[in-house]
C-alpha cells in the first residue's frame, strides 16, 4: 500500500526541513507533503530543500484545512500525518506509526510522546487522542464530514469519530520524542495567546 507523509506547517522554517528529511529516508514511505498554511517565513523554502513536494496556501485555513487540502494532492492508501515542529523524530517512530495500519491491525493509530520533555510527555499523558503523529487509513480520513473546518480542533475529530464508529485505533509510543511549544517559537506573550486560541479552538470542536 502507498503511504503519503502530510505534514501541515505554520512558520516552522526552524524545524520542517528535519522533520521532511527523516521522512524522506523512510522506505515506508512513497512521498512526503508539506502543507504551508499561510506561512509568512521560509518554511517552504526549507521543505522544498529537503525535498518535499510543497502545497503554498496564501491564507492561513488551520490545521484541519491544511491536513485536508494535503490528501488532495496524493492518491495514497495511507496518510501519514506529522507536525512540523517535531525534535528527535527517527525511522523508529514512523515504523511505530505505519506499521500497525500497514499489516491491518488497525485503522488508524495515535503517537503519544514519551521519555522526551517533561512538558510534552505531561500534556500528552492526559490528553493523548490529541496527538498530531497519526497514521490512518485514506478512506477513513475521508468519510470524516467537516474536517477541512476544525482547525486545531482536528485531533478531538479525528478520535471522535474514531469512538463513535467503532474504529480500530491502537495507541503507540513514540520514545524521546518531543516538540517546541508555541512561547518558545513565538515569544511568552503571543505563545500563550496562540495556545489559549488552540484550546478554544479544540473546546468548540468538542462541543459540536
Amino acid at each position: 500500500m502507498k503511504v503519503a507523509a502530510i505534514v501541515p506547517a505554520y512558520n516552522e522554517e526552524q524545524t520542517v526541513g528535519d522533520v521532511v528529511r527523516c521522512l524522506k529516508a523512510s522506505p515506508l514511505i512513497a512521498e512526503v507533503i508539506v502543507v504551508s498554511d499561510g506561512s509568512n517565513d521560509q518554511t517552504a523554502i526549507r521543505a522544498k530543500e529537503a525535498g518535499a513536494i510543497v502545497v503554498e496556501l496564501k491564507e492561513n485555513v488551520g490545521k484541519g484545512g491544511a491536513m485536508k487540502e494535503g490528501t488532495a494532492h496524493t492518491d495514497a492508501d495511507i496518510f501519514l500525518f506529522i507536525d512540523a515542529d517535531l525534535v528527535g523524530l527517527t525511522q523508529n517512530h514512523i515504523s511505530r506509526l505505519l506499521e500497525p495500519v500497514l499489516n491491518d491491525q488497525a485503522e488508524m493509530t495515535v503517537g503519544v510522546f514519551e521519555d522526551g520533555r517533561l512538558a510534552t510527555d505531561l500534556a500528552q499523558k492526559i490528553a493523548p487522542f490529541l496527538s498530531g503523529q497519526r497514521a490512518i487509513r485514506q478512506e477513513l480520513f475521508k468519510s470524516i464530514p467537516e474536517i477541512e473546518h476544525s482547525r486545531y480542533g482536528v485531533e478531538m475529530s479525528l478520535s471522535r469519530y474514531a469512538d463513535k464508529h467503532n474504529v480500530r485505533v491502537k495507541m503507540v509510543s513514540l520514545p524521546a520524542l518531543s516538540q517546541i511549544m508555541k512561547e518558545e517559537k513565538r515569544g511568552i506573550v503571543k505563545g500563550f495567546c496562540l495556545r489559549l486560541k488552540m484550546y478554544w479552538e479544540i473546546l468548540r470542536t468538542a462541543k459540536l
